[in-house]
């Protein structure tokens, strides 16, 4: 018990030990070298270093419009007419080759196949094939890098959204966002890495939760920081009745001056990142309820994004709310909007939510190019899965529905790195399956990473004995898609 207890204030073992050891000489020099101030006992406050890539980046910021429940790729972006040249006819087996079904389509001895209702028109150099629910992206399609070869080993919602949001379908892994923050940090002291945006579209929603911006086993700074449509953009984040700034400094330099003591008795790391999360708040105090004022923008750029912008938690505010926070300095801006699982009613609901997001989204990429920051930011627009050519239930003429799809989907991205005005992949005649040039979920990963500087097989942390990565032990890099 002794030794135990001597071992404990001298704050070694062995794992202390030989995690200290890495730290070699040569490291010391590089880092030195690399970052000026890594070392420095008084870091110059405006410089702040939150993290190295391993390359020159070609983005440094992300805006994921995240469309949660499945945007139907065969109402939106991917083109099939012979769908409604055999509407009605039964899906071929020789396409289908037993694919695994929902338990919402498993019962049904009849797959009719059924083309879109809405109308297909080719838009900018190259003829990209665009929806009429879609007239504003359809306008700068030539912006636009249309992946059409998606796909995903998830059939339900719940593990195919966790799966591109963290690279597993199962639970406690990291979100894209807090292996950015881990990887390179934040460009803004003020502000957090790592923001998550919600909205809520007119379609049948799926519900999102914390575990899809959590830092998983990463220290909980690098977590997504929500902000909310009400009058705390960010709760909790002011102060209390009868408690100043002034208060306030104290109050946490005396915090501060506690967990430093207890991290040095214990040597927890998530007592650092505790303190690092107090200041960071305090930052926040004043930068935030400036940001998030969306009325003092120009009136054109109102008119930009449309009057809705105005009115807090819709999507033409979130967006118009994700400009401003990555134009900050924010790495990684995640955006869902919820309202996209079209069972059925597809004539009724695509329209309302393809509207809620189609001028908004064009305004964003517009936005960006205009002050100069597309080529920095990487925008991607898409869901988790795709939507099936053959009808959910009973087909009727004027309506129909259909059933989740992860044999392929299409994704939108633009700015930081791609190649516009680019059509990538294709499917089938029939929609069903990739037949040139497949994404997998991890390859999107990888892609993103590289985008952002960051070599996807190093950016890896290690927990309970293995070392993790966002695409874990998969995935290559796109080469199609990069400019």
């Amino acid at each position: 018990m002794k030794n135990e207890f001597l071992e404990h204030r001298l704050n070694i073992n062995r794992r202390h030990f030989l995690g200290k050891l890495g730290l070699g000489i040569g490291s010391v020099a590089l880092g030195s070298l690399l970052a000026p101030n890594l070392f420095s006992g008084s870091p110059d406050e405006s410089e702040i270093v939150y993290g190295i890539p391993h390359f020159a980046p070609k983005a440094r910021r992300i805006i994921y419009l995240f469309q949660n429940g499945a945007p139907s790729q065969l109402e939106s972006f991917d083109y099939k007419p012979m769908l409604n040249t055999m509407a009605g006819q039964d899906l071929p087996e020789s396409i289908r080759m037993g694919q695994r079904l929902t338990g919402m389509t498993s019962n049904q001895e009849k797959f009719p196949l059924i083309g879109s209702y809405f109308k297909f028109n080719q838009h900018g150099k190259n003829g990209a094939w665009v929806s009429e629910l879609f007239p504003h992206m359809a306008n700068i399609v030539d912006e636009l890098c249309i992946v059409k070869s998606m796909h995903t080993e998830a059939i339900n919602h719940d593990p195919a959204l966790t799966f591109m949001q963290t690279g597993a379908q199962q639970g406690n892994r990291p979100s894209m966002g807090a292996w950015m923050s881990y990887g390179l940090g934040s460009e803004n002291k003020n502000l957090p890495a790592f923001c998550v945006l919600l909205s809520r579209g007119k379609g049948n929603g799926q519900g999102v939760y914390s575990k899809l911006w959590t830092n998983g086993f990463l220290d909980s700074i690098h977590q997504g920081v929500q902000f909310s449509s009400s009058e705390e953009p960010v709760l909790y984040l002011n102060n209390p009745e009868g408690i100043d700034m002034d208060a306030r400094r104290r109050m946490l330099d005396q915090l501060s001056q506690l967990n430093s003591m207890a991290h040095e008795e214990f040597g927890d790391p998530e007592i650092q990142a505790k303190i690092q999360q107090y200041e960071m708040a305090y930052r926040m105090q004043s930068s935030v309820p400036e940001l998030t004022d969306l009325a003092k923008e120009p009136d054109h750029i109102i008119k930009m994004y449309g009057p809705e912008c105005l009115v807090p938690g819709t999507y033409a505010a979130n967006c118009l709310l994700a400009r401003k926070l990555s134009e900050s300095g924010v790495r990684f801006v995640q955006l869902y909007h919820q309202g996209w699982d079209q069972h059925g009613n597809m004539v009724g609901e695509m329209p309302l939510q393809a509207k809620d997001v189609d001028r908004a989204s064009a305004a964003l990429i517009l936005d960006l190019k205009q002050r100069g920051l597309l080529d920095e930011t990487l925008v991607i627009w898409g869901g988790e899965f795709g939507r099936t050519n053959y009808c959910q239930g009973k087909l009727t003429k004027d309506n129909y529905g259909r059933d989740h799809h992860p044999r392929a989907y299409t994704i939108l991205m633009a700015g930081g790195g791609i190649k516009p005005g680019t059509v990538y992949g294709e499917t089938d005649a029939f929609g069903y399956n990739i037949v040139k040039d497949p994404v997998h979920v991890n390859d999107f990963h990888a892609t993103v990473l590289h985008l952002m500087g960051l070599n996807h097989e190093k950016l890896n942390f290690k927990h309970l004995g293995r070392r993790y990565r966002l695409t874990d032990v998969a995935g290559k890099v796109v080469s199609g898609i990069l400019a």
